[in-house]
């Protein structure tokens, strides 16, 4: 499978999952650890806009830097997921590739496409039935943005594609009314 090249100043839908099916995270602190991580090797080529951490793969929404090449941008995704597998290899005994392939990346064209990727994302847990209601969910940037504490999201840029925080909620409210109609026709 041949794979974009992520370029500088552009927008991405970033996603993995684990080999064989197998998760990513086994224990509550493997989330915060992988966040640790990402915080550490992607601060200087990628900014995060939304990301959701399911037990058996992840989903991130980026905005890659100006003045970063490609080789870099794509460096410090290898570090990170090199580093996050080595340590989980490492704790709990086990060898070999925890990452199913080399990780996916869509590129986005459009403001309404990343609109409704972070709707997509922050649904996530609900679309694949962890949790009944996913602003239960813990491992997402959906209580992030909202909040008004420090973070290093792009929370200001993703609540004004939006127009504004209520809005925000809303999107995510209308997006889940769609997601719990079709899981109820499956």
């Amino acid at each position: 499978m041949k794979y974009e090249v992520l370029v500088e100043d552009s927008f991405y839908h970033i996603y993995n999952c684990g080999n064989n099916k197998e998760n990513l995270f086994i224990v509550e602190k493997n989330y915060a650890y992988f966040l640790s991580l990402t915080k550490k090797h992607l601060v200087n080529t990628c900014s995060i806009l939304a990301y959701c951490l399911l037990k058996n793969h992840f989903h991130f929404v980026v905005k890659t830097k100006d003045k970063v090449s490609s080789k870099q941008i794509s460096q410090s995704f290898y570090n990170l997921f090199n580093a996050y597998s080595k340590s989980i290899n490492k704790k709990y005994g086990r060898s070999g590739s925890l990452f199913k392939d080399r990780f996916s990346r869509i590129k986005l064209d459009n403001e309404t496409y990343l609109k409704q990727l972070i709707l997509y994302v922050h649904l996530n847990p609900r679309h694949h039935k962890f949790i009944d209601n996913f602003r239960n969910y813990k491992h997402s940037s959906y209580h992030s943005i909202l909040s008004d504490k420090p973070t290093s999201l792009l929370r200001e840029f993703v609540l004004n594609i939006f127009n504004d925080k209520q809005n925000f909620i809303d999107a995510h409210k209308i997006k889940e009314i769609v997601i719990l109609e079709s899981i109820t026709l499956e």
